[in-house]
Formats: structure tokens, C-alpha cells, sequence
């Protein structure tokens, strides 16, 4: 099984399109959001074509307030919350966590206690369907979130197929803008999720989506249909970027690569890391050789290479022991978030869900008699949510 980095995983998804999938309807979108609350208008009109609930879990720039007012205009139900404000123990403390901060690895990066908040409270609800979307991509067919949602009486998940700006690392980016093959996979940036997956978690490392993909051995069914747009980014405004990504970038990278080779986790030793690992850093070295030879503008060129040497050297710091570790501590924690959820309700309704995880509600009539609410600061630091 050659210990390689895999320009694609396109063999390990089913791919339907969105005129020939099944139709079902979605329980809620949920988006993790941490801009402004126009970036929300997506998500919003999303939830509104398709009538259903909005769940927006602020932070950073996102306001619950703000969040709350732009769905109350639209007629949407829905429930923001800002996180920072929520009692602690909502979501386990995490092996992997606990790891990464021990090895100088760990990112300060709340997207994954976002989506997992938002999976314990779909469990509480008893939803069934569940749209992940961040707050940077565009749906320009609603519509196709119905087919996703139709696919998972098959599939575990089902992505929507990114056809604007590649969600790649740092690497992968520079990879593409040389000329190498470098393609894209699902993601958790739009990710309709059936309930046989909320028992899987989102680790807080780059690449989170694709473990929230694996059941602790293997990918879980997996499909990609429809359409959805990533709004553009520079990859290369920080160096940081590339370093924070390492980790999780390689980690994913050689497990996708043994489920390509229709191997599993159990195939991720410390002989296989001794070999994958230098091949990452041959592909990262060559990639910065080829961009210095490369026709680029000289201010994008000298930025592409301070990224990837960040990069490579976060890389010498990875060890295959670290790589072991991290996988196993990654599946206790995969335990650890099943028993966390088999502690809490099921299907008690949102309402009864926000209750129980002690979100105080203070209820207003709303447009049409639907419920949208926001979870806000108050100057105790109790969250409360007024339904407007």
C-alpha cells in the first residue's frame, strides 16, 4: 500500500445529480457563523425556500441579535446564540485536545464547537436532516439541498459539490496554482447530515469535516450532489495559515490516501507515517522549487514560498509517533462524544432542547406565528433568547 499523497478522493464519494436524487425534506440549517450578519442572507433564503428552521451560532463578528433581526425580516424560524456566552460542559472535553495543546499544535479555532453545539442540539430536537452551511458560501440552487437530504436514506452524508473557490489548504492551493492536479472533496461547508452520523464529531484540527466523515475506522457512506460556491479567500495572506493547517492537512491527507487504496485506520501505524511523512515534505520542497522557477507575479511568488516553508517546517516537528497518537486518541474520543450525547434527550423539540441546556427563552409573538429567536449577551453572562 504505497504511503502517498492522493491528488483526489473522488472514487470514495457516490456522485448523483441533483435532478436524478430523490427528494426530502430538511429539518433545519445550521450555520456556525462568525461574520457580519449579512453574510446570514444565503443561509436565510435557504431556510425560507425551504421552510425550514435556522440555527446561527455566532461568534467573533457574528451578533445573535443581529442574526436574529435579518431572519425576523425574511418570516424564517429560527434560534441564534452566541456562543461565547453558553455554560461550559455543553460539548466534552476531548483527548485530541488535550494532545494537541501538550504538543504545541492546538488551533484557536471555535468551527468545530460550533458544529458539534449543533449536533447535540439537533439530537435534543430530534432532527433528522441537518444542513451544515457556513456563512461564505452561496447556494444558487436552494433547491438542491432537498436532493442531499434525499440521498441519505443511503448515504450517511451528502455534500454539495464546491464549484467556486477550491476549499484546499495552503498546500493543496499552491499545488493547483503550479499546475498539478489537485482537486477538492466535501466538506463541512455545505453538508447535509442524516442522524446515524450525529453520533460523529468534529476534532478541533484542520480537516475536521473529513474525520467527521470516518466512523472511527472508515469513511461512512458518503455522496456528493448539487451545487455550492465558496466565496474567494487569499490562501496566502498569513504564513500562520499554512502552519496551523499542517497537522490536520497531513493527517487527513494519509488516511484518505489508505481509503483510496481500500485500506483503513487500522493500516495507520508509525511504519506507515515513517514512510508517508517525508513524501509530504518531497511534495511541499518541490512545490516551493517550482513556484521560484514559476511565471508569478514577484509579490505573489515570495508570499506562495514564506507559506510553504511555514509549512514544511511545521512538518519536521510532525512525528510518525505524534501522527499514531493523535488517531488514537481521535477514536476514544469518538467513544467519548457518543456517551456525551446518550446523556442528553431525544427529539424534546427545540424549545425544550434550548431549555435543557439551560438557554433561557423569553417568548414575543412573531410573523405568522412562527418562532425566530436570539440567543444574546446579557450583562450576567447568562445566555437568554428573545423570540421575535
Amino acid at each position: 500500500m504505497s504511503p502517498r499523497q492522493h491528488p483526489s478522493h473522488k472514487d470514495l464519494l457516490t456522485n448523483v445529480e441533483a435532478d436524478e436524487a430523490p427528494r426530502a425534506a430538511l429539518d433545519a440549517i445550521i450555520v456556525p457563523n462568525g461574520r457580519t450578519a449579512p453574510y446570514l442572507r444565503q443561509a436565510i433564503a435557504a431556510a425560507k425556500e425551504n421552510d425550514v428552521f435556522l440555527l446561527v451560532l455566532c461568534s467573533m463578528l457574528g451578533d445573535a441579535s443581529s442574526a436574529a433581526l435579518e431572519a425576523k425580516r425574511a418570516g424564517v424560524r429560527a434560534a441564534a446564540i452566541d456562543i461565547d456566552e453558553l455554560p461550559a460542559g455543553l460539548v466534552p472535553t476531548f483527548a485530541t485536545d488535550q494532545l494537541l495543546i501538550e504538543q504545541r499544535f492546538h488551533r484557536k479555532v471555535d468551527t468545530s464547537l460550533k458544529r458539534n453545539l449543533g449536533l447535540l442540539i439537533a439530537r435534543l430536537a430530534g432532527w433528522e436532516r441537518i444542513l451544515f452551511l457556513d456563512d461564505d458560501i452561496v447556494l444558487p440552487h436552494p433547491a438542491d439541498v432537498g436532493a442531499a437530504a434525499g440521498l441519505l436514506g443511503e448515504h450517511a452524508v451528502v455534500g454539495l459539490a464546491n464549484s467556486g473557490m477550491p476549499d484546499n489548504s495552503v498546500v493543496c492551493h499552491a499545488l493547483r496554482d503550479i499546475g498539478a492536479a489537485q482537486e477538492t472533496f466535501i466538506g463541512g461547508g455545505a453538508l447535509v447530515v442524516g442522524e446515524a452520523a450525529f453520533g460523529s464529531f468534529f476534532p478541533n484540527i484542520y480537516n475536521e469535516d473529513w474525520f467527521f466523515l470516518l466512523d472511527g475506522l472508515r469513511l461512512r457512506p458518503s455522496a456528493v450532489t448539487g451545487t455550492a460556491i465558496q466565496h474567494p479567500y487569499d490562501p496566502y495572506r498569513d504564513a500562520r495559515r499554512a502552519r496551523g493547517e499542517e497537522l490536520g492537512d497531513t493527517l487527513a491527507e494519509g488516511v484518505y490516501g489508505l481509503l483510496d487504496n481500500g485500506g483503513g485506520l487500522e493500516d495507520a501505524d508509525v511504519k506507515y507515517w515513517r514512510e508517508f511523512l517525508p513524501d509530504r515534505r518531497r511534495i511541499i520542497q518541490t512545490t516551493i522549487e517550482r513556484v521560484q522557477v514559476a511565471e508569478l507575479d514577484a509579490a505573489q511568488k515570495a508570499r506562495m514560498v514564506a507559506c510553504l516553508k511555514a509549512a514544511i517546517g511545521r512538518s519536521h516537528l510532525i512525528t510518525p509517533e505524534l501522527c499514531v497518537q493523535y488517531l488514537r486518541a481521535w477514536q476514544t474520543d469518538c467513544l467519548r462524544w457518543r456517551k456525551h450525547l446518550g446523556r442528553h434527550p431525544r427529539g424534546i423539540g427545540i424549545e425544550a432542547a434550548l431549555a435543557a441546556l439551560k438557554i433561557d427563552t423569553l417568548a414575543q409573538p412573531g410573523p405568522g406565528g412562527r418562532i425566530s429567536s436570539a440567543v444574546r449577551r446579557r450583562s450576567s453572562g447568562t445566555p437568554s433568547a428573545a423570540r421575535v
